[in-house]
C-alpha cells in the first residue's frame, strides 16, 4: 500500500508561481509511474502531467505545457510539479497519483491506470 501525501497548494495571484510535492509512505516510489491530475469545481478530473520511473520521460497536457514542469527524487521518494505564469483556469484541487509498472519509460495520461491517489492541495489563482 503506497501512501502519497500532497503539499505546497494555496492563493496565488495570476502569473505567480507554486510547487506541489507529492511525498510517499509505504513503499518506494522508484517502482511507480506518477501522475499529477486536478479537479475544478463541477468538471472533470484532468490529466496534468506524468513523469516515468526513472523521470526520462515526461507527458503534459497542451493546457499546462511550457508551464507546468513535473520532476521526481527517487532518493527522497518525492514528485513534484512546478507551476509557473498561473491562470485563474488553473484553479483546482491537485492529486497526485501512482502506478506499478515493470516498464521504466512508460507515462499514463488516463486516471483509471492509476492504482494510488493522494488526498489532494488546492491551488486557487486569482486574476
Amino acid at each position: 500500500q503506497v501512501q502519497l501525501v500532497e503539499s505546497g497548494g494555496g492563493l496565488v495571484q495570476a502569473g505567480g508561481s507554486l510547487r506541489l510535492s507529492c511525498a510517499a509512505a509505504g513503499h518506494t516510489l522508484s517502482s511507480y509511474t506518477m501522475g499529477w491530475f486536478r479537479q475544478a469545481p463541477g468538471k472533470e478530473r484532468e490529466f496534468v502531467a506524468g513523469i516515468s520511473r526513472t523521470g526520462d520521460t515526461t507527458s503534459y497536457a497542451d493546457s499546462v505545457k511550457g508551464r507546468f514542469t513535473i520532476s521526481r527524487d527517487n532518493a527522497k521518494n518525492t514528485v513534484y510539479l512546478q507551476l509557473d505564469n498561473l491562470k485563474p483556469e488553473d484553479t483546482a484541487a491537485y492529486s497526485c497519483a501512482a502506478k506499478s509498472t515493470n516498464f521504466f519509460g512508460s507515462v499514463y495520461t488516463y486516471s483509471y491506470y492509476y492504482n494510488y491517489w493522494g488526498q489532494g492541495t488546492q491551488v486557487t489563482v486569482s486574476s
